[in-house]
């Protein structure tokens, strides 16, 4: 019997959001002064009462009765619907929402007071109590919303009666489903290289039968003088036979061989075809688990507020945006505090006496809006109300009394409004249930952080306060525009990354296309249907260490068009490979200067490549200075570059440590473990003048390296750097006792740590 209350519960999960979801649209219309469908929302309360009773939710089913009582004089015109009426309905449907969403933890709720007699006294035309007064139905403080059930983001199988069906899966089990498929695809593309080499091998095949064809043709010839030797005796012509008939034997078994290996072509390439499709489908699926509308996070914040603002005595009327966007339900969840948090601000600073409100021309009500957006490859969660705004000389004054701002120091408005990001910042008055401890926006801007992305404050118009918290999508996949650029003059191009809603266009540019502002190069290119000149800045300037040339090849330049708000770059790369959807996964654990990367993908060889972060880029090309002329050529080195040898078993770890040092000017090898870096340098020792090494590695760790390199006379000198994740004080000095030059633990790693540490021994 619980198993089939449990189908029938989950049943009525969908249907009463559905019914909810009509009622509220065809409220905000009548009070937008749009027709609404009264009949419509009549029967949907009348089927609200029938499911509640179905499912034996008797506190559902009384609030939906008086509800179709109170719709129903609303379609024989005996009630209208006015502001009083409209939030009692709404108190109503959160109450609903409310029980629903609790049943894990009260199975049997009793009917919420406030909403009851809310509806009583519109039925009986008596004055309506204050919500904010009414004691709430037995429930823990409303300190966050009501826990909304997710919902499958894409509709189940349909039963026989037409209902959709839902089955409820761990969220840790989708994701690695998700990664299980991610790895197979990653497997998979390997076949490309197995079809290329079947279709090299066929091709070969042929052109060897070419030549047996040749050799072929004149086989008349070699029969007919090997007749004429045997007639005269002579034993080469039984010989020539043989061989005649060796060919002609090898020409059929080398028809067999190439039909073979013809059909071994097109069977792998049907088979590929058809796996690859199938893959696709269910990479596609797979991803779509992962992701969800916002409202399954979002989705119980309006009734929160209007809760919230219940309790203090305040009309507010809350809009929500953008709900059905779909995003990674990690990335939801990770946002969920931060926006109860500055949804809480809205309330606590945001809201006016009635009196004020009506004096400055606004609405009785306070405007509350959550929307939710993507824009190119960021998520934009914007939290805005139109009340009373920041104050900024209170946040000034305040900023002053806490040792914030400096004495005598006059910041800007946006500097004074990031101070209530502050830890413990807050300019309430008085602590309360919503405000005063100053821990709400730096919520906020710590998480924004944390996602690698930023908050802000700033006013709204024509009035109130708006926050935005922008962080990049973390999709489980995205669509990456791969790109190859060479760092440094004679090194080998690397493979980057760029998140393709960044990318407006791409550009093959000719010498008449290259344009000259202030000296340094730009792009003419077609924008809003005129001739603009836009920066173009070679990628290899942002990501080494200087200057660096316009990479030409062919002729062209070629360069991604950037979006960067309303302006846009173009980033010159030596090669525009591909656009492919990726697994994008977060970017290496490394310190230092990190805001060109947000994150790392996996290429079809196994190597990972950086994806860079567009803004990065932007902000990195707006400081100047940092490309030469199109027409200049790399000078030819001078000097020897020094050569750095790494040595660490993670592929993402040494990519990591090439690109920087790489970046930087050197030369640099790498090596999978300790042996294979050993042998390396019993081999090529001479070319290289610094290890960089791990410590934990197979085979032979970076202690034994190090003890093998000391006790061999050609290695001795060579400086050694131990860079590793044992932090222990004891491993530090066992590696310095060994010999290491120095010892960097990664937990503190800054590359410029690094890169100072190379050159004082170099």
């Amino acid at each position: 019997m619980d198993d089939i209350r449990q189908l029938l519960l989950a049943a009525f999960d969908a249907e009463h959001r559905e019914h909810l979801a009509a009622i509220r649209a065809a409220l905000a219309a009548a009070e937008a002064g749009r027709p609404a469908d009264w009949n419509d929302v009549f029967r949907r309360a009348h089927s609200l009462k029938g499911a509640a009773r179905a499912v034996d939710l008797p506190a559902v089913e009384e609030i939906a009765h008086r509800l179709e009582a109170l719709f129903d004089r609303m379609v024989q015109g005996r009630t209208g619907l006015d502001r009083t009426t409209a939030g009692v309905v709404n108190l109503a449907l959160d109450r609903i929402e409310g029980l629903v969403a609790g049943l894990a933890e009260t199975p049997e709720p009793a009917p919420p007071a406030d909403a009851i007699a809310a509806l009583d006294a519109c039925l009986s035309g008596a004055p309506v109590p204050d919500a904010g007064a009414t004691t709430k139905p037995e429930s823990k403080p409303e300190t966050r919303p009501e826990p909304v059930p997710e919902r499958a983001p894409e509709p189940g199988p349909v039963s026989q009666d037409g209902a959709i069906s839902y089955l409820r899966i761990a969220s840790d089990q989708v994701e690695s489903l998700s990664k299980a498929v991610h790895d197979l695809t990653a497997v998979l593309q390997g076949q490309e290289v197995i079809g290329a080499a079947v279709a090299d091998l066929e091709s070969g095949a042929r052109a060897l039968r070419r030549s047996v064809d040749t050799v072929q043709g004149r086989t008349g010839e070699m029969v007919a003088l090997a007749r004429r030797l045997r007639e005269t005796g002579d034993p080469a012509g039984i010989a020539l036979d043989g061989f005649v008939d060796r060919v002609r034997r090898l020409d059929g078994d080398l028809r067999g061989v190439i039909r073979g290996i013809s059909g071994l072509a097109r069977g792998q390439s049907r088979s590929t075809g058809a796996v690859d499709t199938a893959l696709r489908r269910l990479r596609d699926d797979a991803d779509r688990l992962l992701l969800v509308p916002a409202e399954t996070v979002f989705g119980g914040y309006g009734r929160m507020v209007r809760d919230i603002a219940r309790e203090a005595g305040l009309a507010v009327e809350v809009r929500l945006d953008g709900l059905d966007l779909q995003v990674d339900r990690g990335l939801l969840q990770a946002l969920k505090d931060p926006v109860l948090h500055a949804l809480r601000n809205t309330i606590s600073h945001g809201a006016e006496d009635p009196e004020a409100r009506r004096a400055a021309g606004k609405p009785e009500a306070l405007a509350v809006t959550l929307s939710v957006a993507s824009k190119g490859s960021q998520l934009v969660v914007t939290i805005r109300d139109d009340g009373r705004g920041p104050d900024l000389a209170r946040i000034l004054e305040t900023g002053r009394r806490q040792g914030l701002v400096p004495p005598g120091a006059e910041p800007g408005p946006d500097e004074i409004l990031d101070l209530v990001f502050t830890p413990g910042f807050s300019t309430a008055t008085a602590i309360d249930r919503i405000a005063g401890r100053g821990m709400g926006l730096s919520v906020v801007a710590e998480a924004a952080r944390s996602l690698r992305g930023r908050a802000s404050l700033r006013p709204a118009e024509p009035s109130g306060a708006e926050v935005t918290i922008t962080v990049p999508l973390s999709a489980a996949r995205q669509p990456v525009l791969l790109v190859e650029a060479a760092l440094a003059a004679g090194e080998a191009p690397q493979t980057f990354g760029l998140p393709s809603g960044a990318v407006a266009g791409l550009l093959r540019l000719t010498a008449r296309d290259l344009a000259s502002v202030a000296g340094e190069p730009g792009a003419r290119i077609k924008q809003g249907g005129r001739d603009v000149v836009v920066p173009l800045v070679p990628l290899a300037s942002l990501l080494g260490s200087g200057v660096a040339p316009l990479p030409l090849r062919d002729g062209l330049v070629r360069a991604v068009l950037l979006r960067c708000g309303q302006a846009v770059n173009a980033l010159a790369v030596d090669r525009l490979l591909d656009m492919r959807v990726l697994l994008v996964g977060p970017a290496p654990p490394f310190g230092g200067d990190s805001t060109l990367m947000s994150g790392t993908v996996m290429l079809a060889d196994e190597t990972p490549a950086l994806v860079l972060d567009p803004e990065g880029l932007c902000a990195r090309a707006r400081t100047g200075g940092l490309v030469a002329a199109p027409v200049a050529t790399p000078e030819r080195r001078t000097v020897r570059v020094p050569t750095v040898l790494v040595v660490d078993d993670s592929i993402t770890t040494r990519t990591l440590e090439k690109s920087i040092l790489e970046a930087h000017g050197y030369r640099v090898f790498v090596c999978v473990d300790g042996q294979d870096a050993l042998d390396r340098l019993r081999r090529d020792g001479a070319d290289i003048d610094l290890v960089v090494a791990d410590v934990e590695m197979p085979r032979l760790d970076g202690f034994g390296l190090l003890q093998a390199l000391k006790a061999d006379p050609g290695l001795t000198r060579l400086p050694v750097i131990l860079m590793t994740s044992r932090g222990d004080p004891a491993d530090i000095r066992r590696g310095l006792d060994l010999g290491a030059d120095a010892y960097i633990t990664k937990q503190k790693f800054d590359q410029r740590e690094l890169l100072d540490t190379i050159g004082q021994l170099l």
